[in-house]
């Protein structure tokens, strides 16, 4: 072989190995899969940590913590995204970028996490709910901000303890009748449920206090039931997540059960939030978790799987590759 034909063959293989990668590469962001690195459709990792998802029109927007940005201007951020397939998503920009709203109150290590975002039909405004607190979880209350647009700047209105009572890891759950409702650990007592104002700017009654302790919480209606997930309290650290059931939001609760085998300590993640997609052909219910890096908060991973839910039951199935029809409710696994 000619020293010529020999840097042709090589150039050969090279782009036939490029090409390969390249599709594989295509391949993976046809499809979520849990534990990979999410870049969005600019290449840029997805920063959207312990967030929700609500619909639009035909978008789905993704709001969650953005870990990414280290500013000493003591800023926090909110990231937004957007998609119509839950796989592709298009960056919209940081909507919160907060410096401390209180700093009687907050020292300079404050932190705002597990936003969720809801769209009022009443009186036509965006409200996001989050837990703010200082470095050692001391502070425990929720921050209520409100804009527009749902992509467009969030401002901060307050912070305060819900009827008085100390929260942390938050969860909102929205009925079809527009009513919204409010989760959170109150610490001395476990968790509770609350109804927000028709406005969604303050706490209205007590629902219900559920005595066990559980964070990092979601809450979806499905075949008639009410189901509600958890977190046990371990920090950053993964446990074996646990759901109850229950006809009213009021109870009685059945007694809580794992959902996943408890030795996997739910896939390596923590519950975070329940997405509901109703289709022609299937109802979906999606785990949304996150597989938390305290060392580097900003290489935290998600954990998105369908549930198998249904009569009382729900299961977590082990994470692999998948993407749903969002019209016809269908997911497909890839293998």
């Amino acid at each position: 072989m000619t020293k010529c034909s020999a840097i042709i063959t090589a150039l050969l293989t090279i782009f036939v190995v490029s090409s390969s990668c390249m599709a594989m590469d295509a391949g993976k962001r046809e499809a979520i899969c849990p534990g990979a690195v999410w870049r969005d459709t600019a290449g840029r990792r997805i920063e959207a940590h312990g967030g929700c998802i609500i619909k639009q029109g035909r978008f789905y927007y993704l709001f969650g913590e953005d870990r990414s940005r280290h500013d000493l201007a003591d800023r926090r951020y909110v990231g937004c995204y957007k998609s119509t397939d839950l796989v592709h998503w298009l960056y919209c920009g940081e909507v919160v970028k907060l410096r401390n709203p209180d700093p009687k109150l907050l020292t300079s290590d404050w932190v705002l996490e597990r936003p969720k975002v809801l769209y009022n039909r009443f009186t036509h405004r965006y409200v996001m709910y989050a837990h703010i607190d200082g470095r050692h979880y001391s502070v425990a209350r929720v921050a209520v901000l409100i804009s527009r647009t749902i992509d467009g700047h969030y401002h901060f209105l307050r912070s305060f303890r819900p009827l008085g009572h100390q929260s942390r890891d938050i969860g909102i759950y929205q009925a079809h009748n527009g009513r919204a409702y409010l989760l959170f650990e109150d610490r001395p007592s476990g968790f509770r449920i609350v109804r927000l104002s028709l406005d969604y700017l303050r706490v209205q009654s007590n629902i219900c206090l559920i005595h066990t302790h559980l964070e990092a919480l979601g809450l979806v209606h499905y075949q008639g039931l009410y189901y509600v997930m958890g977190s046990h309290l371990t920090g950053w650290g993964a446990n074996p997540d646990v759901y109850a059931t229950a006809r009213s939001l009021r109870g009685p609760w059945s007694k809580f059960r794992n959902i996943a085998p408890p030795r996997t300590n739910t896939y390596n993640s923590q519950s975070g939030f329940l997405l509901k997609i109703v289709g022609t052909r299937h109802t979906a219910v999606i785990y949304m978790g996150d597989r938390w890096n305290p060392k580097q908060l900003w290489n935290s991973r998600y954990i998105w799987m369908p549930l198998k839910i249904g009569d009382g039951r729900l299961r977590l199935p082990e994470p692999r590759c998948w993407r749903i029809n969002v019209h016809t409710g269908v997911v497909e696994y890839i293998k």
